[in-house]
């Protein structure tokens, strides 16, 4: 961990920032765009063909909810911190670039495979080459872009997650429906079933966009925010220190090399400690609410229950050791990361609403198709498209403005707009689920999804504002680690767990939205002390204003 040190041989210099967007800033945000599409797109097509892959694998709500969440997610989270340290020092667009080959060779994969075990590898494949899409591609695009257009930004890149979501839906239905049309069972080339081609197909521009990113020009690190930042020496050995440092069990060696006193190494052994105690106990209650079979992974098996919360703990102690490293190899990030109560809480909504939107996206296929009788591609068109085009129509709406109330209310003004949104949109979601049918429930959900698009343009904005230039990979490295392992691997297994114990999807998806309590007080307080934050990063950093 001792090469994990800050990017810098010497101080980060302040001069003033420019107002102007940088040239061929437009082009990178089209690229990094795409590459957000494209990473949803691999991510959640697995949500339309859930039900085909359930018939073909024999399993439940339960393992989808881990083939969705928790198997991805612990992947995703891990890898992160490493690619997000070595955006902070290395060649992004390029990094981006493997990421996307990496990914869409795993999804390729998921189209060849005709087991659990062997799907479960394809995710966590995927996991880990979609690990560098938000760190990287956030902290380049910020170097394109002015502080003031970031509210914009965010937003484009909030409408390409919604048309890489909707595109999904209808891409993996309508292959999926075409392909099992085309060829009966047993007489498909290479005896492919419908969700194995749409695997396939949804793999296949990834290696066309890898190209353009590889190409795409290194700006100036930090030069939008008037904070320039000299080159880092040793971008790969950081990132690997990282990564060893925050692998559970790695981590201890990591800490002796270090020399972590007594006081660190006896506070690590209690979160272990704790942390077998809690998994064992939820575990123990996800099994009596919702027993199922063993999930095989060749000749191993494993109770479903215990493998989620054994992902979940491995992450928890992820969080501790990355949080202990900064503070012993990287004072001034620490300082800046811990310092921030508004960054702290803004971690913990984004956190908790990906609880809600996870577990929600994870079954919306599977309850349309349940509860109206929808076939595969009827469902996929008809929400894919609708999810989509207020995916897209929503954060362009919500950003812009956000930028706006931010010039005009400093201290409140995006915190209102995300709160507004986070706040209202599960009131909404009570008529929107309880629709008698399609037709009711495809025009409510226009008003709650254009609602619930404008949490995360003016959330990510401030977030970002709160740290420096140089640490803006690490801190959505951060985000991610913590959103996914407690977001999107809690999330959709709470609601797979509902369903299977309660056989109600409906009430399952519902009782989610009991999330949003905490998240409306802590954009309250957000709201309050954001400004005073932000205004206080440079004292923070130890550096004169």
């Amino acid at each position: 961990m001792k090469a994990d040190v800050r990017n810098a041989s010497g101080p980060d210099r302040t001069f003033e920032a420019p107002r102007q967007i940088a040239r061929g800033g437009w082009y990178a945000l089209a690229l990094i765009s795409l590459t957000n599409a494209l990473s949803l797109l691999d991510r959640q097509i697995l949500a339309i063909l859930a039900p085909a892959i359930k018939e073909d694998l024999k399993i439940g709500d339960a393992e989808m909810g881990l083939l969705f969440g928790t198997v991805f997610a612990l992947f995703y989270a891990l890898f992160s911190l490493p690619v997000g340290r070595l955006a902070d020092g290395w060649l992004r667009g390029r990094l981006l670039s493997l990421s996307i080959l990496l990914w869409s060779a795993a999804t390729a994969v998921a189209g060849l495979t005709s087991s659990f075990a062997m799907l479960a590898a394809s995710r966590l494949c995927v996991g880990i080459g979609e690990a560098a899409t938000q760190p990287a591609g956030t902290s380049l695009i910020y170097d394109y872009w002015p502080r003031h257009r970031r509210g914009f930004v965010m937003a484009v890149l909030a409408a390409a997650i919604a048309l890489g979501l909707g595109g999904s839906l209808v891409l993996g239905g309508v292959a999926a429906q075409i392909w099992t049309d085309a060829f009966p069972p047993g007489e498909a080339p290479f005896n492919l079933r419908g969700w194995q081609f749409a695997f396939l197909v949804a793999a296949t521009p990834g290696f066309i966009l890898a190209w353009f990113l590889w190409r795409l020009k290194e700006p100036e690190r930090g030069a939008m925010d008037g904070i320039s930042s000299p080159t880092d020496p040793h971008p790969f050995l950081s990132s690997l220190a990282l990564l060893g440092a925050v692998t559970p069990g790695l981590h201890l060696l990591a800490m002796t090399r270090r020399k972590a006193g007594p006081r660190s190494i006896a506070l690590n052994l209690a979160v272990i400690f704790a942390l077998v105690l809690g998994m064992a106990f939820l575990s123990r209650i996800g099994a009596a609410h919702s027993p199922r079979p063993p999930l095989g992974f060749g000749s191993f098996a494993v109770d479903p229950h215990v493998l989620q919360w054994l992902v979940i703990g491995i992450g928890l102690l992820t969080i501790v050791n990355l949080l202990q490293g900064i503070k012993a190899s990287d004072s001034q990030a620490f300082r800046v990361l811990a310092g921030s109560p508004t960054l702290i809480m803004a971690i913990a909504v984004g956190t908790l609403q990906s609880a809600i939107n996870y577990g929600l996206m994870a079954f919306n296929p599977s309850f349309l198709i349940r509860s109206y009788d929808l076939s595969l591609s009827e469902a996929a068109l008809q929400f894919g498209l609708l999810s989509a085009a207020t995916g897209i129509v929503g954060p362009l709406v919500w950003g812009p403005l956000s930028d706006r109330l931010h010039q005009r209310f400093p201290s409140s003004g995006r915190a209102m707009i995300a709160l507004i949104s986070m706040g209202a949109s599960p009131l909404l979601s009570l008529w929107v689920y309880t629709a008698d049918a399609p037709s009711d429930f495809y025009l409510r959900f226009v008003f709650y999804g254009l609602l619930l698009t404008g949490w995360m343009p003016p959330l990510y904005a401030i977030l970002y504002d709160q740290v420096l230039p140089r640490m803006r990979g690490l801190t959505a490295s951060l985000y991610l680690l913590v959103m996914t392992i407690l977001g999107m691997g809690v999330g959709p297994y709470v609601v797979g767990l509902v369903s299977d114990a309660t056989g109600d999807l409906r009430l399952a998806m519902l009782c989610i939205n009991f999330v949003a309590v905490p998240i409306v007080v802590l954009m309250v307080l957000i709201a309050r002390r954001s400004a005073r934050d932000e205004g206080n990063l440079l004292k923070r950093a130890g550096q004169p204003a």
